[in-house]
């Protein structure tokens, strides 16, 4: 064994690559192999009864195995605070070990002051990154500063791994500042002005490091993700000389959290096309899944299923759910009971996959089952599994049910319910028509309600047509959230509907003062892996005059069959043909036109829509599923409608 590993002149002191990792002592190698805390504890004790503990590398290696191969800190402690003198090996490993393993890891600061004070120490470079790592944790920027000056004065500033983990501390931190004079005093030219608003273009771009500093870029692109900054964290992805699959997955994961999930798939489209060699990892496929679920994307997510089976990732916890959720809400949610059924092993996280998946399609009883089942089978649920049998029970007009899992979440298994369980019930007792009890359910509820509890509130009484108490909700919702649309257009319509133009024109003036914005109707439709976006009256897209001639052809079929527009939906002051011609080009139903007009008879259309279907679409769909023979899915805000032969799944209940 090459001893030099563990001199205690500082300048010989040389770690093997892996930086803490040690091969076992050649008089001791069982430490290495031991596999469980008891059999590590009997070897301890052999050392302790032959004296061998003393020896510096054993005893070193020792804290090593119960750090990182047991990953028990706290016999790691033990072993560390009992050590007559402690060697540069045993200082970086419980550092890292603390740095690594704890949420608060200012234990890991104190030890490191510990080493600076014996003057028979000195820390060196694998010191420094798991200091700085603990610093970066805490948000501590005064500690991480210090310790960029001891780095300094050691001389270590142009290592590399140093000097990655000091620029993470920084981004950590939030101090983007001086994280960009560190990044731009290693990356770029010295000529170049680090106080510029631009970024250097390729050639700008000194080549001298770009095969290690990839890292670097990475933690800057990252740090502007986290700060929400998409835009700087893009541009600086554009100039990087060179990315790897974390480059990739960084932006993808970044776009997706954020909810820019067509950028989230564009990237992932780019990812593929720069370098045919550049292959997806198991993690860029849980970043994506999640944009191709909101988009419902079910073309690219099949892709995505087939690419993972023939790499040979493992579908276990994190991406079987991912799939099952992928599926749920491409509007498959067959095939996603068939990657349930089909996993190995379940958890609670892939149960509650499968069970709000059939909650959001409208199939209460099967859910229940499912949960049933879960139950019976020892797996214990989750408080979002509740949120997920509650959903079921609330599409399902299962109101008794409901109220039996609210009490057994409570009584039985022992959940405090959160704003989310609340608001699960509020929705309940208001699409049954029981208005009054889920308003005394909100006066009872132990927390302040929020806004989505009022707004499901709202929600009912413009469904049972409760004028009275949908006027007092909303007027509430406009108090406590004023940059909510959704109360004062809520609001407006109520008022429309009562031929109260007076009313609406208040609260239009209302919106403009306070500058809120109605969300536009959006719909979505994926075509041969192509998604194509549709607003209000679309006119931009490339097909747009086929489009319209559609919307006439469905219009005469639909009135060739007596079908009368329901014009109630349309809540201005226009006339009756103004109000009809409103409706046939609301985003759904463009979609459904471009749907019909470039696939073949029979094809299924899915169609995904960013608010709630109103009454008129949901039975001109209906009637156009059975005049044009298709089956058309259509998932809105709430749920999914499975439109087929002039029904729909929902039983015109959403």
């Amino acid at each position: 064994m090459n001893l030099s590993y563990y001199s205690m002149n500082t300048n010989t002191f040389k770690p093997p690559p892996t930086h803490l990792t040690l091969s076992p002592p050649p008089n001791f190698p069982e430490i290495s192999n031991c596999k469980t805390i008891k059999h590590f504890k009997q070897i301890h004790a052999k050392l302790i009864k032959t004296s061998q503990i003393h020896d510096p590398l054993i005893s070193a290696e020792l804290l090593r195995c119960s750090a990182f191969a047991l990953k028990n800190l706290d016999y790691a402690r033990l072993l560390f605070y009992r050590m007559n003198q402690p060697n540069p090996f045993s200082y970086n490993t419980i550092i890292r070990a603390i740095a690594d393993l704890q949420d608060d890891p200012i234990e890991a600061l104190s030890i490191f002051t510990l080493m600076l004070l014996d003057d028979s120490l000195s820390p060196n470079k694998f010191t420094f990154p798991s200091v700085l790592k603990a610093c970066g944790k805490l948000r501590n920027l005064i500690a991480g500063k210090q310790v960029h000056a001891q780095l300094i004065k050691l001389g270590f500033e142009d290592d590399e791994f140093v000097v990655s983990n000091l620029l993470r501390m920084y981004v950590m931190c939030g101090i983007m500042d001086d994280a960009q004079s560190l990044f731009f005093n290693r990356i770029l030219m010295d000529d170049y002005s680090v106080n510029s608003n631009m970024f250097l273009d390729n050639n700008g771009v000194s080549k001298r490091r770009q095969e290690g500093d990839v890292v670097l870029w990475n933690v800057m692109v990252d740090g502007f993700i986290k700060l929400g900054d998409m835009g700087a964290a893009r541009q600086l992805f554009d100039k990087m000389p060179r990315r790897s699959v974390v480059s990739w997955n960084g932006m993808i994961a970044g776009y997706a959290q954020r909810g820019w999930f067509r950028d989230a798939i564009g990237v992932f489209r780019e990812m593929q096309m720069v370098d045919e060699n550049f292959k997806p990892n198991y993690v860029t496929l849980v970043s994506i899944l999640p944009a191709i679920s909101h988009l419902g994307a079910l073309e690219l997510g099949k892709w995505i299923h087939l690419y993972a089976e023939r790499s040979g990732f493992e579908i276990g916890d994190v991406l079987g759910s991912a799939l099952i959720d992928m599926y749920s809400k491409c509007g498959s949610v067959d095939k996603a009971l068939q990657v349930f059924e089909s996993l190995p092993k379940r958890s609670t996280i892939t149960w509650n996959a499968v069970i709000n998946g059939l909650a959001i399609h409208g199939r209460a009883t099967e859910s229940i089952h499912y949960f049933s089942m879960m139950l019976d089978m020892g797996i214990k649920p989750s408080d979002v599994t509740y949120i997920g049998v509650l959903t079921a029970c609330s599409h399902g007009g299962k109101v008794n049910e409901g109220k039996m899992f609210f009490d057994h979440m409570i009584r039985v298994a022992g959940f405090k319910p959160r704003i989310e369980h609340y608001g699960c019930m509020v929705d309940l007792l208001g699409r049954n028509g029981l208005l009054k009890e889920a308003e005394n359910f909100i006066c009872d509820m132990p927390m302040k309600p929020d806004a989505v509890i009022w707004k499901a509130l709202l929600g009912a009484c413009k469904m049972h047509g409760d004028i009275e108490m949908g006027r007092r909700v909303a007027k509430h919702l406009m108090e406590i959230a004023p940059d909510d649309s959704g109360s004062y257009v809520a609001l407006s319509n109520m008022y429309a509907s009562l031929g109260d133009w007076d009313g609406v024109a208040r609260v239009r003036l209302l919106m403009k003062d306070r500058d809120v914005r109605k969300d536009p109707g959006c719909s979505w439709i994926e075509l041969d892996g192509v998604i194509h976006e549709f607003l209000v009256e679309d006119e931009s897209h490339p097909c747009a005059k086929e489009i319209h001639l559609m919307l006439k052809e469905i219009s005469n079929k639909l009135q060739s069959i007596g079908y009368q527009p329901n014009t109630t939906q349309v809540f201005l002051n226009v006339d009756e043909e103004a109000k009809q011609t409103a409706l046939y080009h609301h985003s759904e139903k463009i979609a459904v036109a471009y749907g019909l007009i470039s696939t073949s008879p029979q094809t299924p259309l899915r169609v995904v829509k960013n608010l709630r279907i109103c009454e008129d679409c949901h039975s001109s769909i209906k009637l156009i599923s059975k005049l044009y023979s298709r089956k058309i899915v259509v998932r809105d805000s709430k749920r999914f409608h499975h439109f087929e032969d002039g029904l729909c799944s929902c039983n015109d209940w959403w």
